[in-house]
């Protein structure tokens, strides 16, 4: 089997006054892949791409990168890597294309080729216009676009973008994954990008893998993981408010109930979308008045909820590990 662009086996980071942010996990992320790391805030996401890139040692177990172990041959990773984190380290007081000029001098460019290379990438991200402008006064999409072509400088094989889009207007959100889906397909970068959005994962990924407290709960196809769950379910919203509770009454005959509008009752059908007909008779048989009636495929909200037992979208921020905030030290 050819060598995989990212591997760990039993990858484990402990911190000394908290749980393991990373506990355990193994996964395979072949090249020219984008693989997509899921699950909500303080489940171990980052801390997996900080190993990976070699900024935190791992506690236990291994990790490789490029077939470069990340202990024992950091810079040898750092070499074929590009990395985007959750927060840009930018200088207010440069102008995007002075980082550019900056960024290919630390990867030993200069001259023509450095400048080139420069006005490529601010063309390739739309920040041509905005070159000569301190980034000081960039907004979040502009930062995050700079953050990535500056990732690109030296033309990596291997790609690390953790929660790009995150506070991302939805134009801007859109410009990066098209970026991303590029990168991907035209160029075969491998791409292990981070996400707390079910849709991005859906839109960008090859294969997802969830990570719920430190573990990987779940791997493979977007597809083939919405087909684990398999039935759709259907929302309907009375036209009475006063009637949902009987609304959910009937309901309840055809599935067990989900998460929904507020104004309405859901259930999973257990007998699938074959069953719809026979909610519609049911609730005309009651008397209910149907304002709304809608019948939703299963999505990866449906496969979280199913393997942790929680929403995906929606939840509350966990708090962060103290110790994970400080400065990581490089392998």
């Amino acid at each position: 089997m050819a060598d995989a662009a990212i591997e760990a086996n039993g990858l484990v980071r402990e911190f000394k006054k908290g749980p393991r942010a990373v506990d355990g996990i193994d996964l395979r992320v072949e090249p020219g892949e984008v693989y997509g790391f899921l699950g909500p805030n303080g489940a171990g996401k980052s801390t997996t791409v900080h190993m990976f890139t070699t900024l935190l040692p791992p506690t236990a177990g291994t990790a490789r990168v490029a077939g470069f172990d990340v202990v024992e041959n950091g810079p040898d990773v750092r070499a074929v890597i590009g990395a985007a984190l959750q927060e840009a380290a930018l200088d207010p007081f440069l102008t995007g294309r002075e980082h550019m000029k900056l960024q290919t001098a630390l990867h030993g460019m200069s001259g023509d080729e450095a400048r080139q290379r420069g006005i490529s990438l601010l063309e390739r991200v739309g920040l041509t216009q905005a070159a000569d402008r301190r980034v000081g006064g960039y907004s979040g999409g502009m930062k995050r676009r700079l953050d990535l072509a500056l990732a690109l400088v030296h033309r990596p094989r291997i790609l690390f973008l953790d929660e790009p889009t995150t506070g991302l207007d939805p134009q801007s959100r859109s410009a990066l994954w098209e970026e991303v889906q590029r990168l991907a397909g035209d160029r075969g970068v491998t791409v292990f990008l981070t996400t707390q959005y079910l849709e991005e994962a859906d839109v960008l990924a090859d294969r997802v893998g969830i990570i719920h407290r430190g573990k990987i709960v779940a791997e493979g196809t977007p597809e083939a993981l919405k087909a684990e769950i398999g039935r759709p379910s259907v929302e309907a919203i009375p036209v009475d408010p006063e009637e949902l509770e009987r609304m959910k009454g009937v309901l309840s005959r055809f599935g067990e109930s989900v998460t929904g509008s507020v104004k309405g009752a859901s259930v999973r059908l257990s007998g699938g979308d074959a069953q719809l007909a026979d909610v519609v008779r049911a609730l005309d048989a009651e008397n209910l008045a149907i304002q709304e009636l809608q019948l939703h495929a299963p999505t990866l909200d449906d496969v979280f909820l199913a393997k942790t037992g929680r929403s995906l979208e929606g939840e509350h921020e966990e708090p962060a590990d103290p110790e994970s905030e400080e400065n990581p030290v490089a392998a």
